[in-house]
Parts: structure tokens; C-alpha cells; sequence
């Protein structure tokens, strides 16, 4: 986005302030306006814009948002550098959603069906990773980049190259979600995002050692941040990590609020030449798992990101252009957040409405639930090729039992193995296949 036009100054839109607030907040069109205002969080390009009566301008619907949302308690400091968040009903309400649903408690464990936990963890990890990388500019389908993970090739491209190492990264996350994060750590999980795709192999790994990073609108062409001098690098993040590692017994922060926190503060340092966007967002999973909101592990929060990545960039740019006002940032990611619960929701019940499907499938003889669920891909894709690899991934199984459950396929005359080359074989449609489901459906 471009730069952002400056809101005007209090001081300029109510010289004689006290009479004039006392006026603005005893008029009832005036508090919907402003109840509006900061509900939504709007900034002040849209807010000058808003249908006023006459004898409101918008400007003074600015000027008393602004002077509630700076008279917050939410205050915090990373270095010379002081940010604010302002918690509305919105927000609080979207809090409380997530403590009951994405928490720990055991009701909301109810919401993943318990037979089927591994496979939808494989698929929000390879989805988090593709829409991650998606949104730094990888170049591919969902489809193609699926396959690569699911049948384990090799990265041929930049993108996928991307895609593999976020893959790699969020199963790291998902190993460290109990420790703390160190520095050592938290240069290891750059190293994994960006290994073999940056200019110069040495900076993989390592903060940035000079002022040439630059956050550039590529569309506009211009600089919309300016990241703090590298020099200031090794404090803040020291100060960085000791937030996430920690908790203020005197000062309670809401962990998802924490987990929105050091997602920004990653952008807005930007302690790396490259892949500072997807160290952040693996962070801000890493927080929230560590915290004990389980339910993360299936969200896919990237995918949201990717579908409003206009609005994930002006969620930066308002925070940093209203004086480091973090609720805009914090109103987007629990928004997006939402967004990804009830995704999540909607997939687990197609994945049931699946599962009632393959019905026919497993009464078939000699067949169990997983085979049956390999014949009906085969029967609703007919010219689908699967490998040992591919099995043993979608459904996070053993190779031993992948192997044995298309095997067993093979000799009840299902499947064909096919020879790719020496090594690699694949396992296709039989040309009894249709026969040989027309005849067992007859039969039962």
C-alpha cells in the first residue's frame, strides 16, 4: 500500500477542548459514531470518509477515538521504541471464543474426531506451509505443491524450495512448542526457512549486519518501513525474547494478545535480510502452542493471511503510522484467526460427510477402513497415481503399513503396480477395478 496520509492533529481540531468534548459526549449520534469507530478500529482514512450529521465533523469523531484509545493502560517497550494496544468489546469477545474453543479444555479437544487427529494435523501443516510461502511470493498450486510434500520430491524451484522449508520449520515448532525460546533457536528456525533461497548462502541463519533492508510497496514502489538500525538489533531482540519467555507478574497480557505482539515485532524489527514474514508467523504459532492453545496445531491462520494480504500489510502500516498503535495489527490477526477456527470447522465436517461416504467401500470383503478410503480416491480419480510415500503421509501411517494396505490392494485385484523407474514404483487403477466394485456392490 502507499504511505498512509498523517490524521490531523488534536490540538488543530479542538481549540477550546473542554467545552467541546463535553458537547461531543453528551450528543447520542456522536457516541454511535464513535463506538463505531473503535469497535471496527478504523483508522483515519476511513474515518474521514464517515457520514456525520452537520453538526459533527469527522474530524472531532477522530480526535475523542484517538483520545480514548491513548488514554489505554496497554502499554509496552521493546529498546527507544513504545507501542499500545486498546482492547475493545471486539476484541475481548474473540479472546474469550479462542480460551474456550482453541484452549486446553477437554470439551473443545471433542472438536477433532480422535481416530483422525494425525492425518488433520499432516494436511494444516501442509497447508500453513504452502500459504506461508504463498504469501512471500512462492509461485505454485496448492495441488502441485501438495503433491511434492505428500510424495517427498525434491524441491525443483525457489517457490517449492520455500515450501519444503516451511514444512520443515512448522514440524520444528511443533517440537520446541515446550521450550523457550533462545537466540541459538531462534537463528536455527531462520536457517530452516530460508535454506536455499536467499542471494548470498551466509546470511541463512544470521541477523543482518547493515541498514540496506527496506520494507518496499511493490505495487506503489515506495518505503512503508524503515526497520530500526542493525546496531540496535542484539538489544531488542534480548528484550524480544525475554517477552515471549516470560510473564510479568505484575501485568497480566492475554497470551494470544503476547502471541500478536511478537509476531509484529518481528516485522517491524526485522532482524533478517529475508524471511523475517514466515520466522514470525511460525513464532506466533510457537507462542500459542507453548501457551496451550492445542487446537493451533490444525489452523491453518497463513491461508487466511494469503486471501487478505492487502490487509495484512495495512494492518502494519496503520500500527507503525498511528504512533506504534498495535491494536490494528492485534483486530487483523484475531479477525484472521476466526477466520481459520471456522474453516477448520467446516473441513472436519466435509471430512465426515467423507467418511460416511466411504461406507460401501469398507463393507466391501477384505477391506479396511484405510483401504477403503485408497479406493474411493481411485474410484473419484481414476487416473491417480499413489506411492508407499504418499500413503504413509496422508494418512500418517507407518511405511511398513502403508505398504501392506496397497499390497493387500493389489492381490484382491483393486490396484496395478506400475514401474516409474528402477527404485519407485506406483500403484494405479486395475483395469478390473469397475468390475470388480459393480460385482461386490451386487453382492451385498
Amino acid at each position: 500500500m502507499k504511505n498512509l496520509e498523517t490524521p490531523p492533529l488534536l490540538k488543530d481540531i479542538i481549540p477550546d477542548s473542554n467545552q467541546r468534548i463535553v458537547e461531543l459526549i453528551m450528543n447520542e449520534e456522536f457516541n454511535k459514531l464513535l463506538n463505531d469507530v473503535n469497535e471496527n478500529y478504523y483508522y483515519w482514512d476511513k474515518v474521514k470518509y464517515l457520514k456525520t450529521p452537520p453538526s459533527i465533523k469527522p474530524e472531532e469523531v477522530w480526535a475523542i477515538a484517538k483520545i480514548r484509545r491513548k488514554n489505554t493502560p496497554h502499554k509496552i517497550r521493546f529498546g527507544k521504541y513504545q507501542f499500545t494496544w486498546f482492547l475493545n468489546t471486539k476484541i475481548q469477545e474473540l479472546l474469550h471464543l479462542f480460551d474456550l474453543n482453541i484452549g486446553g479444555t477437554l470439551e473443545s479437544k471433542s472438536v477433532i474426531p480422535k481416530d483422525e487427529k494425525n492425518r488433520y494435523l499432516i494436511s494444516s501443516i501442509m497447508e500453513e506451509a504452502i500459504a506461508s510461502s504463498q504469501i512471500e511470493g512462492a509461485i505454485t498450486t496448492r495441488k502441485k505443491a501438495k503433491e511434492m510434500l505428500r510424495k517427498n520430491i525434491n524441491p525443483r524451484n525457489k517457490s517449492e524450495q520455500m515450501i519444503f522449508n516451511n514444512y520443515v520449520l512448522i514440524q520444528q515448532i511443533l517440537e520446541w512448542k515446550n521450550d523457550e525460546l533462545t537466540e541459538n533457536k531462534l537463528l536455527e528456525l531462520h536457517k530452516l526457512v530460508t535454506k536455499k533461497t536467499l542471494d548470498h548462502q551466509e546470511d541463512e541463519g544470521r541477523f543482518r549486519n547493515d541498514n540496506e533492508v527496506k520494507v518496499v510497496d511493490v505495487l506503489a514502489g515506495e518505503v512503508v518501513h524503515y526497520p530500526p538500525d542493525f546496531s540496535e538489533l542484539k538489544s531488542l531482540i534480548t528484550e524480544l525474547l525475554s517477552f515471549a519467555n516470560t510473564d510479568n507478574k505484575d501485568v497480566f497480557i492475554h497470551p494470544i494478545i503476547k502471541a500478536c505482539i511478537i509476531h509484529f515485532m518481528i516485522g517491524y524489527i526485522h532482524p533478517f535480510v529475508d524471511g523475517n514474514g514466515r520466522t514470525a508467523r511460525a513464532l506466533f504459532y510457537w507462542y500459542l502452542l507453548r501457551k496451550g492453545y492445542w487446537l493451533t496445531e490444525y489452523l491453518s491462520i497463513s491461508k487466511m493471511i494469503l486471501k487478505s494480504k492487502t490487509q495484512y500489510a495495512d494492518a502494519f502500516q496503520y500500527t507503525e503510522s498511528d504512533e506504534n498503535d498495535l491494536t490494528y495489527f492485534i483486530n487483523y490477526q484475531l479477525k484472521t484467526m476466526k477466520l481459520a477456527f471456522d474453516s477448520l470447522r467446516e473441513y472436519i465436517q466435509r471430512k465426515i460427510e467423507e467418511k460416511k461416504k466411504i461406507t460401501d467401500f469398507i463393507k466391501l470383503d477384505k477391506i479396511n477402513d484405510r483401504q477403503a478410503l485408497i479406493l474411493k480416491w481411485i474410484y473419484e480419480e481414476g487416473s491417480l497415481l499413489l506411492s508407499v510415500k504418499e500413503i504413509e503421509t496422508r494418512l500418517s501411517i507407518s511405511n511398513q503399513t502403508a505398504r501392506t494396505d496397497l499390497q493387500g490392494l493389489v492381490d484382491l485385484g483393486y490396484l496395478d503396480i506400475i514401474s516409474i523407474n528402477k527404485k519407485t514404483q506406483a500403484f494405479a487403477k486395475s483395469n478390473q477395478f469397475d468390475h470388480l466394485i459393480t460385482q461386490k456392490a451386487k453382492q451385498l
